[in-house]
């Protein structure tokens, strides 16, 4: 008798992840195993490990970033079943942002039922939360400082996260009501981080499926009071308005938002592509200053030929270039510098965060640190 359908569907969603996992690592180990690049190791060096040997000493890490939530401790229990079937060492990360009490104590848990999955190595991290960007922005920040940081002290190939279906329904609407982009209503990618260190295997599973993985498989869980606490925006989102658009609309909101992410990705892949090959032909960068940055020079005239898709991206780039922060960079200052080129009248410079300020002169827009 085999698992648990949700058993099953949580394991294969991590399978085909590490299938990927080890492709990438398979081409990246034969460019630099290469005759130009060093002298070629024996064939039984670079070859996959026999499905069920076990990994290899040198085979990669992969590491599973696990709260205690039914969604990290699914995605903790199918790593760990399925790293060493296809010859990978499986390890865990737990992140303690000591916003509660007794949080210390709740991560020495998860190490423990990690360690009891036969994860290795296991690591616990505390870190300090900021306040930059609210409470949420900031504990995000603070987590993903601590894994990339596990991953580069371990080693690790990649690190899962167990974000949901539901997950990505959440940060679509929420980038629905600020009124963002195509690229913010992309939701999560599947491959995200340097190097494409992050990978989310569950996206197309609910977050049902995942709990019931847990329940088949007798899996302590821990619910986040966080998750279910009104003052924390995604909580209303998840609990409140969420379960109002399916009674007004009926079933299938969330896999619908999903879906928007999804295509909003392909659309903005293919408008930020656009956008990369419109920059060569319109932007110049001048020297930095002692200790600033680059000042960047842009041709009115191609600008104002773009689509403004595209355009606002050049600009938006452009502006990054010259120091702006990307994180305080919003679309009402890129529609400023867009009436630059689009509705001219001879206006005086534009300010943007990180001091950088952008003026037109003639035929060019320039964008510089003050």
């Amino acid at each position: 008798m085999g698992p648990h359908p949700a058993v099953a569907a949580i394991r294969l969603a991590v399978r085909r992840v590490l299938q990927e996992i080890l492709v990438a690592h398979s081409a990246a180990h034969s460019a630099a195993s290469s005759p130009s690049a060093r002298p070629s190791l024996s064939p039984a060096a670079s070859a996959p490990a026999p499905r069920g040997s076990g990994p290899r000493d040198d085979a990669p890490l992969v590491l599973a970033a696990c709260s205690g939530g039914a969604d990290s401790m699914a995605l903790a229990s199918a790593l760990a079943f399925e790293a060493p079937r296809v010859g990978l060492h499986a390890g865990g990360v737990t992140v303690d942002h000591g916003l509660q009490q007794g949080s210390d104590a709740r991560a020495a848990e998860v190490t423990d039922r990690m360690r009891a999955l036969g994860l290795a190595p296991v690591e616990a991290i505390a870190v300090a939360v900021g306040r930059s960007g609210g409470p949420e922005a900031a504990a995000r920040d603070a987590r993903y400082t601590a894994l990339d940081a596990a991953a580069e002290r371990h080693g690790a190939a990649a690190v899962l996260l167990g974000h949901t279906r539901d997950d990505q329904a959440e940060t679509v609407l929420l980038g629905l009501a600020r009124g963002s982009g195509t690229r913010s209503l992309s939701g999560m990618a599947w491959v995200s981080g340097t190097g494409g260190r992050y990978r989310r295997p569950f996206l197309q599973l609910d977050r049902h499926t995942v709990r019931e993985a847990c329940l088949a498989q007798s899996l302590p869980v821990w619910d986040d009071p966080h998750n279910v606490d009104p003052s924390y925006t995604r909580s209303r989102v998840r609990h409140e308005a969420l379960p109002i658009l399916e009674k007004a609309l009926g079933k299938g909101v969330v896999e619908a938002l999903a879906r928007t992410a999804q295509l909003s990705r392909d659309d903005a892949d293919a408008l930020d592509a656009w956008a990369a090959r419109a920059e060569a032909d319109v932007m110049t960068t001048a020297p930095a200053a002692a200790g600033g940055a680059q000042s960047v020079h842009l041709d009115t005239v191609g600008l104002h030929g773009l689509p403004t898709a595209v355009r606002r991206r050049v600009l938006r780039r452009a502006a990054i270039a010259a120091g702006a922060p990307a994180g305080s960079l919003f679309a009402r200052h890129i529609e400023e510098v867009d009436r630059l080129i689009t509705g001219w009248r001879g206006q005086r410079a534009i300010n943007l965060p990180g001091r950088v300020e952008v003026q037109r002169e003639g035929g060019r827009l320039v964008i510089r640190q003050g």
